[in-house]
Order: C-alpha cells, then structure tokens, then sequence
C-alpha cells in the first residue's frame, strides 16, 4: 500500500505463530472437520454497548497532556522525520494518532492524565507502518522496532 494509504491505519499489530501446542490442537481440530462448521453467532455476547463505547471516548478526550509532553511528542515525531535511516518519518496525522493513542493508554491505566510511558508504550504500534526504512537500512538488516527504540532513547524525556 502507498504511504499515504499506510497512514490511515492507527496500529499495525504484530501477531506471533501460536505455540506449538495451540497449532496441534488447531491441526487437530482441522482433521476433525471443525473448519466447516458454523459458528453459533447467536452465543456471542457483546462486552460493551454503544452507550458504554461513547462514554469510554469521551472520557478519553478529558484526559490531561502537559504542554511539555505535548512537546516531547513533537520531539519524537520531528527527530523520526531527520533520522538518517529514514525515508520517512511519522506524518501530522501520526501524530494526531499518537497522541489519542497515548490518552486511551493513560485511561486504561486508570489515570486521567499521560505520561511519558503512556507516549513510549504506544510508540511501536503506532510508528512501524508508517515509518519507511531507507534501502541502505534494509540491506543492514536494520528493523523498524529498532529504529523506534532508538527515537525513544534519542529525544530527552521531559522532568
């Protein structure tokens, strides 16, 4: 997908191979027959209403950003951008995302205000679609999650 396309997306999640004995069971279950069957959707339950998902956003919204981490974030985003293994670096709209991300971080910590884990604990998810490896970087062997540990350690986090 192009860059821009790429932007859209808040996350990309990395999802390990199952253990080895989640896979047997999956193979076991295969041979048995169970891929064809159907699922009862009428057993699912929901875990939240509209209501509660309205609610949870707002919330999210009144959670508090000091100017300084307003700052650092900033920080980060502009250092991605010169980093010399970079072709590109996080774009406004990553910004915009990662700083949501790391409100909805510090509530599901039960806090109602960020701090600068909030801000690193969102990072990887947040940054490894969007930013691109130069070719160089690549034929380095270099990986994006090692680029944006290194941002994290580059720009100082506010006292």
């Amino acid at each position: 997908m192009p860059e821009a396309q790429l932007d859209r997306f808040l996350f990309k999640l990395i999802v390990d191979y199952p253990d080895p004995k989640a896979e047997r069971q999956m193979l076991l279950n295969s041979q048995a027959g169970l891929q064809t069957k159907r699922l009862d959707l009428t057993r699912l339950q929901p875990i939240m209403s509209v209501e509660q998902i309205l609610a949870a956003r707002q919330a999210i919204r009144g959670v508090k950003l000091s100017d300084a981490l307003v700052d650092y974030l900033l920080g980060l985003v502009q250092r991605s951008r010169q980093h010399p293994d970079l072709d590109l670096g996080a774009s406004p709209r990553a910004a915009v995302a990662w700083l949501q991300a790391s409100k909805a971080n510090a509530w599901l910590s039960s806090r109602d205000f960020v701090t600068p884990d909030d801000i690193k604990a969102v990072a990887p998810a947040i940054l490894r679609h969007r930013l691109i490896l130069r070719p160089e970087a690549q034929l380095d062997g270099l990986q994006i999650d090692a680029i944006i540990s290194s941002l994290l350690s580059q720009v100082p986090v506010p006292r």
